[in-house]
């Protein structure tokens, strides 16, 4: 009895000392996201087309400002716009715009909410659209949503969404019927502060003390 029970205490301490102290979870990665409220970057992205040999590549910019802007300007192969402000959605291409509201389109906000809820860090928005999970720590982090509305799980299987600290670097979505897009984020670098300028009249930089001779 005293040998099974040293050997119940050996095992639960082993399994106590091997468990994480905590785990990365959802309100944690959307606490760093949210600290970027605004942000540019570059992206390349592939698309997989089922029936199709060798990917559809794209290429542009995005751009987002919390709480609820976001922009991806395609460059490559063919420049068109898309600019979502809240609820409504233009789309530029050629010199043409069309304007949509989102909340007519579930499969679309879905999409959007995606991408600019994580990008904003608004983790009420993903929860309301998908079931979320978070793997990985603050350095390198992976968030897997699976949709949760009907009409999106009709098109979209899964969003996989992977970043480092606050930085989004990836975004990769498989499609219902075999088709997958791979998109690389490339964040641009923050602008640098603006040089401090001394007032009128002050001397420069490291002129004190001196003497004019």
């Amino acid at each position: 009895m005293r040998l099974d029970r040293l050997c119940r205490v050996f095992v639960l301490a082993v399994a106590f000392c091997a468990a994480p102290a905590w785990a990365f979870d959802l309100p944690e990665l959307m606490g760093l996201l949210a600290k970027q409220k605004s942000g540019e970057a570059r992206f390349t992205e592939q698309r997989f087309v089922h029936g199709l040999e060798g990917p559809l590549d794209a290429s542009g910019t995005l751009s987002f400002d919390a709480p609820d802007k976001l922009v991806r300007r395609t460059l490559s192969p063919r420049i068109e716009t898309m600019a979502v402000d809240g609820n409504t959605l233009t789309l530029s291409r050629g010199g043409r715009n069309r304007t949509l509201a989102l909340d007519s389109m579930p499969e679309l906000l879905g999409l959007v909410e995606a991408m600019r809820g994580t990008l904003t860090g608004d983790g009420a928005t993903l929860q309301r659209y998908f079931k979320s999970t978070v793997t990985g720590a603050p350095a390198k982090w992976t968030l897997d949503l699976a949709p949760m509305d009907s009409r999106l799980a009709a098109q979209v299987r899964s969003i996989r969404i992977s970043g480092r600290a606050s930085d989004v670097l990836g975004l990769e979505m498989e499609f219902v019927g075999g088709d997958r897009s791979v998109m690389n984020i490339s964040p641009n670098a923050p602008a640098p502060a603006p040089a401090a300028t001394a007032p009128p009249g002050a001397a420069p930089s490291g002129a004190a003390g001196r003497t004019t001779p």
